[in-house]
């Protein structure tokens, strides 16, 4: 499996940011896609994801700002949306996207099968 993550970038704070991931390779029916962010010095956390049943999930401390979207299906290609509003310079992090077998919700990188590079989101105050 591949996961293509885009749409990081300099934002102002109150600013807004869609990232998206393209996941490509996925030979099994159910799963979860979505979201982690990695600030300086912190560890990985979960930010949000959906799962192939159309389930989705945030962190609270991005609830109302941010929404992940259902995943959209193409061509055997998987692709999730994550819409981020106003944006505060705390959410300043490299972006993840990532992938795992199974609907079951999990808040632990280490459950997730699959990750893409990153995309880094600055937020200027």
């Amino acid at each position: 499996v591949q996961l293509q993550a885009s749409g990081g970038g300099l934002v102002q704070a109150g600013g807004s940011l869609r990232l998206s991931c393209t996941a490509s390779g996925r030979t099994w029916g159910d799963y979860r896609l979505g979201w982690f962010r990695q600030a300086p010095g912190k560890e990985r956390e979960f930010v949000a994801a959906t799962s192939s049943g159309g389930v989705t999930d945030h962190a609270d401390s991005v609830k109302g700002r941010f929404t992940i979207s259902t995943i959209s299906k193409d061509n055997a290609r998987d692709t999730v949306y994550l819409a981020m509003n106003n944006l505060r310079p705390e959410d300043t992090a490299v972006y993840y996207c990532a992938m795992k077998k199974g609907v079951r919700l999990s808040y632990y990188a280490r459950h997730y099968d699959y990750w893409g590079q990153g995309t880094l989101v600055t937020v200027s105050s």
